[in-house]
């Protein structure tokens, strides 16, 4: 059909040490078919000796070592050149890694993007324009792009008059559940209210400019397997309430569920793609807050074996709607190469049935088809 529109969309990307084409050559072919590709950038793109931050985005502390989980390289801005010849054009730079080069660095890595056309929603100059969407026109069908990020580094907000990425914070308890001393709490999980509200306002005014509105969140706990914070039901579930016709989730580094939701499908993670780790999250304290379990055999993918599962998801809008949603299975080789599992039936059915586990541990009923070397999401 002529009206037919193809989006392809992959999670957190952060190639490093000018390897972007190498580490996208074997997907490029397939990610490039698309009529528009979505990524996740993790960290800046910047060739100035900016004064190195700490994972919180203040300046290290000069009496203070830093942490292997400050010691990962900003991507290359060569790189941004690989993210467009792969076929993306929209970029969500709403990432807890965005301020990890101090503000010139963040500045640097908005003009290196759109430098090389690229389309970035979820951070900006300042809050304005951090919560402005993405708007393409396609085959006449007019879609928007938003981003918000979840894990916030301290500082790394968007303001009236401060660079920063469009916030969407959350308040964290834990409360009690048995008079034993040591069990483990329940941990609660909300949305501050004026995030919430302002990013229902930014998706109902993107659906009176476009046909759909896809959402695109920072969020969730990173590195533990299945587990969904209270909140991303919360976020996601208000999202579509207000116009959202699909949520793509990034940031825990690992596949997570999915849910349907009044018909719309919420991924809540989709991995990682184009992602190296060369020290950070097989650190100590990686080892011991995260069980991480690093092969050596993937030296720029220190991650623990689940991690290596990722997807490439596919959709399908037909007559200015969402018509199919569905993923392509992949796993990263041991260069750092996410590889597609084409006829791979045993190696697709193990990416498919975790995610079908990832959805049954948090009590999720979405149902899947496989059809080839794709994985249908029934909504």
């Amino acid at each position: 059909m002529a009206d037919t529109i193809t989006i392809h969309a992959v999670g957190d990307v952060s190639p490093a040490r000018d390897r972007g084409e190498f580490l996208l050559a074997p997907t490029a072919s397939v990610l490039s078919k698309a009529d528009i590709g979505f990524c996740q950038l993790e960290n800046p793109f910047s060739e100035k000796k900016l004064a190195r931050t700490g994972t919180s985005g203040y300046p290290l502390d000069k009496d203070r070592e830093p942490s292997s989980w400050d010691d990962q390289l900003p991507c290359s801005p060569a790189d941004a050149a690989a993210l467009v010849n792969a076929g993306f054009k929209v970029c969500s730079f709403a990432s807890n890694r965005c301020f990890r080069m101090g503000q010139e660095g963040f500045l640097n890595t908005l003009d290196v993007l759109r430098e090389k056309n690229l389309h970035v929603i979820g951070a900006g100059r300042d809050i304005s324009e951090a919560r402005r969407p993405a708007l393409l026109n396609v085959k006449n069908t007019k879609i928007a792009f938003l981003g918000y990020n979840s894990i916030v580094a301290p500082g790394s907000e968007a303001q009236v008059d401060k660079p920063g990425c469009a916030p969407v914070r959350v308040s964290t308890t834990y409360e009690q559940v048995d008079w034993q001393p040591g069990t483990p709490p329940r941990i609660i999980t909300v949305a501050h209210k004026q995030d919430l509200a302002a990013m229902i306002e930014d998706i109902r005014t993107a659906k009176q400019q476009a046909d759909l509105v896809l959402v695109s969140f920072h969020w969730g706990v990173h590195l533990i397997p299945a587990v969904i914070a209270t909140y991303q039901y919360e976020v996601g579930h208000a999202a579509i309430d207000a116009g959202a016709d699909l949520i793509l989730g990034h940031h825990p580094h690992i596949l997570k569920g999915i849910e349907v939701y009044k018909g719309k499908p919420i991924f809540f993670s989709i991995g990682n793609f184009a992602f190296e780790s060369w020290t950070g999250h097989a650190s100590p304290e990686g080892k011991a807050l995260y069980k991480v379990k690093p092969d050596p055999e993937y030296p720029s993918y220190l991650f623990s074996p689940e991690c290596r599962m990722t997807m490439l998801l596919k959709i399908i809008i037909s007559d200015r709607k969402l018509d199919r949603v569905s993923f392509l299975p992949a796993l990263v080789n041991k260069a750092g190469q996410t590889e597609l599992l084409t006829g791979d039936d045993k190696k697709i059915n193990e990416v498919r049935d975790y995610v079908e586990w990832a959805c049954r541990d948090q009590n999720l009923d979405t149902a899947f088809r496989r059809e080839g070397n794709e994985v249908v999401v029934l909504t």
